[in-house]
């Protein structure tokens, strides 16, 4: 099920007694749908997460997002995976390309969100809110829940995973 609202109209439902569940299955914004969006259960004690999702564009011009929020983190950074000289590495990105009319994943051994300085210990079955930033100025908040991820899926290599590609 898709949940279509402008981002100020998806805050004020956040208030509402809604079923979470339907919130954190899509959240659309004018210009991007996010579906699928969780964060990874850590254990007790670790100071970082991530948050995965899928990221559509379904609008006619290239969007990219460029940062991130949440009150779970002190600071949340857009990350990739790349291949340098053999070895997988996370490097830390400025943006993460939303092309037009395409969707993009963010996946274990891809695009991820990193989440820094963590206030609490996110566990399995708990809620995170999300807020995430395009460069054409729109944000759009969302709860994601806490889910076990398995490791590095290593799909769409080293550009993350573009469907259509």
């Amino acid at each position: 099920m898709r949940l279509s609202a402008r981002p100020l109209l998806l805050r004020s439902l956040l208030s509402l007694p809604l079923s979470l569940s339907l919130l954190a299955a899509a959240a659309q914004a004018d210009s991007l749908s996010v579906e699928d969006a969780h964060v990874r259960a850590v254990p007790p004690g670790s100071p970082t997460t991530a948050a995965f999702m899928t990221l559509t564009n379904p609008g006619e011009t290239d969007l990219a997002l460029v940062g991130g929020a949440s009150p779970l983190a002190g600071h949340l950074e857009l990350h990739n995976h790349v291949m340098v000289d053999g070895v997988m590495q996370m490097r830390r990105v400025e943006a993460i390309p939303l092309p037009a009319g395409e969707t993009v994943r963010l996946a274990p051994g891809g695009w991820h969100l990193m989440m820094f300085e963590l206030a609490a210990t996110p566990a399995e079955g708990e809620r995170v809110e999300l807020t995430l930033t395009l460069d054409s100025g729109e944000s759009l908040t969302l709860e994601a829940p806490v889910q076990r991820v398995q490791p590095m899926e290593m799909k769409g290599g080293e550009k993350g995973a573009h469907s259509g590609h």
